[in-house]
């Protein structure tokens, strides 16, 4: 598996996505769980038959693209940036001196962006381990940069976001993660229930500068559009409220490129212990 990586890492992005629409449409028509989930959270978002279909090659191209990341240096996988929308967020918060949430749902290319402000500063960014070891492996040696830092999905790994706001730098995660018992509430989600993280919402009221982020994927292997910009709506109230004001800030984000979502992720899944979600209405 580690050859396999190794040796897509080192094909042109246009040859890695043409591979990776038809390991796409591979997946969805050879995993049934996998489909179902697809269609349902298309069809939950109020979305047609074009973005389901967009969207199937779409997460293969997600997938494959990883490869050409993160098996290269950090300087030449920022190269794969083409453009980048709203960057005077950046310098704002840097020049105040404050840290900055980068909050990138599983949108487009959510692996670039923190890529590509390691080149300008220090982020750490929340991760949860794979189970697979190998694949753990080659995500861990291709995230890791010099200043690019790992912090585990546990009490540790938030201590270590909170030490990089408290010294002005940068951190970054996936709010619409499905997180562990007991680290959620059960809030709105394109209509529907879905747990999600608190942790997000919390981090927010450290008075850091939030920034919604996202990778968008070019056509024919033009390498990907950085869009960086602040809420819509100001974050505020409590830890709760906030949380599902960054889940109506995700459908904002989903809403610009939906075909780019990765709608195959079971996202309103219910964790292992946690109890049932409100009825719906």
């Amino acid at each position: 598996m580690v050859f396999l990586f190794r040796l897509l890492g080192r094909l042109p992005l246009g040859l890695l996505h043409v591979l990776g629409a038809l390991a796409g449409w591979a997946t969805y028509l050879l995993s049934p769980t996998y489909r179902r989930h697809l269609q349902e959270n298309v069809r939950q978002a109020g979305l047609g038959d074009d973005v389901r279909r967009a969207t199937i090659g779409e997460a293969g191209k997600q997938m494959l693209e990883l490869a050409r990341i993160l098996s290269k240096p950090q300087a030449e996988a920022s190269t794969l940036v083409a453009e980048v929308h709203g960057w005077e967020h950046v310098e704002a918060a840097q020049c105040a001196g404050r840290g900055i949430i980068f909050l990138t749902p599983h949108l487009g290319c959510f692996e670039i962006t923190a890529q590509y402000y390691s080149g300008f500063g220090d982020i750490t960014v929340l991760y949860r381990a794979p189970r697979q070891a190998a694949i753990q492996q080659m995500i861990l040696g291709g995230r890791q940069r010099e200043h690019l830092h790992l912090a585990p999905a546990d009490v540790s790994g938030v201590r270590a976001l909170i030490k990089a706001l408290k010294k002005g730098q940068a951190i970054g995660m996936l709010p619409d993660q499905a997180p562990k018992v007991g680290e959620g509430v059960w809030l709105k989600f394109f209509g529907r229930w879905a747990y999600t993280m608190t942790l997000a919402g919390r981090l927010t009221e450290t008075g850091a500068t939030t920034l919604m982020a996202w990778g968008e994927r070019l056509p024919g292997g033009r390498g990907f559009r950085l869009h960086i910009r602040p809420p819509l709506s100001p974050l505020a109230g409590a830890t709760v409220d906030r949380a599902q004001q960054i889940n109506f800030e995700i459908e904002a984000l989903i809403h610009e490129c939906p075909a780019q979502y990765l709608w195959g992720y079971n996202r309103y899944k219910r964790p292992g212990g946690a109890e049932p979600p409100p009825e719906q209405g």
